[in-house]
This record gives structure tokens, C-alpha cells and sequence, in this order.
């Protein structure tokens, strides 16, 4: 169950096309839709205090020996972090990223008889459809001593389970959450989500954005991919104009 990499399409160049004697011939640009693949390298992540707790607890050498269980949860709400530190971790470990929301005990019995491996994770740990395949899931990793690491939206303990035997585990899982973030790491993170697309903005673009987006990173990460979008369709620069523009839809669509 690996995650699927998508590319970029390339933009067709026009074709010379046939001049018609008195009749000007019109270029129209097409926006195609990119399939942009965020960065998730350890020097991409951006360090605050929000989630220093939970650097500390996942991106220590040392950190998963001390794991109750042999296991942890990330939670926070969208665009904290969480899947970034997972796939930093997984990458140091060579551990497979499971996705929540497509787990089943088949799979996840065949991964861990052919892996190998010695550490696992999974994102969006929450969203499993069927309790017993997460249940199966951190046996399968305690009987096999696979450091198992979860990402989700709230901890684990106010997950809603029925299972008794699923609730038990889950309640012996630690947690760490990423929190809010401050100021200073939605302006960083701005400007790397930006750069990430490689789009141009003026500082007093940037500064004006900065001063009127939601203080989430989730609406940081939406806003780019709507700059990004609009000034493709546009064919221009990003200007304050074009920027009030993708602002009141982003707005609007969030009320």
C-alpha cells in the first residue's frame, strides 16, 4: 500500500496553425491541471514550538525504543504536520506508509510476512473502515515487535470504537499532538508552499496574504494551490488584485 506519485502534465506549446488572409488568429491560454507532489524531506519540515513535543518523540534516533508498546500516535487537526513527521520517519526506517482509509487484514497480513521490515505506518489511522483490521494491524505489529507509528486527527483514546479489545489498545497508546501554528511558522510555511510550486509573489503581496488568511496551515496549503491555479488561468504575475480574488473564494468557500 504505497502512496501513488503523480507528475506534472506537461503544457502543450501551440501549434503554427494556418494565417487566413484578413483574419487575425486568437491564442488562448488553457489551464491544464497539475497534480503538484508536496516535498516531505526532513529539511522541508518547518520547526516550531507547536510541535517541538512531537519532533522530539518522533524524529529522535532513540525515540521509538521508548515507545509504550512499541507504539505512537500523531494528532493534530489538517496541515499541522502530521503526515510530513510520518513520512520522515518512515523514510529513515524503510517502514511501508499504510493509508487508513484503504487498510484490510489482508493486505496488512501479506505486507508483514513479505516485508521484512521492522517498522510500519499509518496515516489517517481514524478513517479505517473496519475496527478489526486495525485491530489485526497493531497485534500483527506487537507480535512481530514492528515499531508501529499512526497519524489521525484526534488521539487515540477518543477515537470512535466499539471493539473492547480495540479501546484497550488504543487507550495503551502514547500520543503526542502538533498543535496550532504560531506566527512565525505560518509565514515560513508560506513562503515554502509558494516556493514548493515555484510561483512569484511580491513581499508586500505575501505580507497583505499573511495579514488576512485564517491562522491555520490547512488554509495556508489552500490558498497556494489557489494562487497557483489562478495566475495559470490568468497567464500574468500575481498581484494583489488576483490574490483579494483567490482570498474571497477561499473565504467564502470555507463559510
Amino acid at each position: 500500500m504505497t502512496r501513488i506519485d503523480e507528475t506534472k502534465s506537461p503544457l502543450n506549446a501551440p501549434s503554427g496553425g494556418q494565417k487566413r488572409q484578413n483574419e487575425a488568429t486568437e491564442a488562448e491560454q488553457i489551464a491544464l491541471p497539475f497534480a503538484h507532489r508536496p516535498r516531505f524531506g526532513r529539511s522541508d519540515f518547518v520547526a516550531a514550538p507547536s510541535n517541538a513535543a512531537a519532533r522530539a518523540w518522533v524524529l529522535d534516533a532513540e525515540a521509538a525504543a521508548r515507545w509504550p508498546e512499541g507504539r505512537m500516535a500523531l494528532w493534530g487537526e489538517s496541515g499541522t504536520g502530521k503526515t510530513h513527521l510520518l513520512s520522515i520517519w518512515a523514510g529513515r526506517y524503510g517502514a511501508p506508509i499504510m493509508e487508513g482509509s484503504r487498510l484490510n487484514t489482508h493486505e496488512a497480513a501479506m505486507l508483514f510476512e513479505d516485508g521484512g521490515f521492522r517498522a510500519a505506518a499509518l496515516d489517517n489511522a481514524d478513517k479505517v473502515p473496519n475496527e478489526r483490521d486495525l485491530l489485526h494491524l497493531i497485534n500483527l505489529a506487537r507480535e512481530r515487535r514492528v515499531a508501529l507509528l499512526m497519524a489521525a486527527r484526534r488521539p487515540p483514546a477518543r477515537w470512535p470504537v466499539v471493539l473492547p479489545d480495540l479501546a484497550s489498545r488504543l487507550r495503551a497508546t502514547a500520543s503526542v499532538p502538533l498543535g496550532p501554528a504560531e506566527e512565525g511558522l505560518l509565514h515560513r510555511l508560506l513562503l515554502r508552499l509558494l516556493a514548493e510550486r515555484q510561483i512569484v509573489v511580491g513581499a508586500q503581496v505575501t505580507e497583505w496574504l499573511l495579514r488576512r488568511l485564517p491562522r491555520r496551515a490547512s488554509a495556508m496549503r489552500d490558498c497556494v494551490a489557489m494562487l497557483d491555479q489562478a495566475a495559470l488561468e490568468s497567464g500574468g504575475r500575481i498581484t494583489r488584485a488576483l490574490a483579494a480574488n483567490v482570498l474571497e473564494s477561499l473565504l467564502a468557500r470555507e463559510e
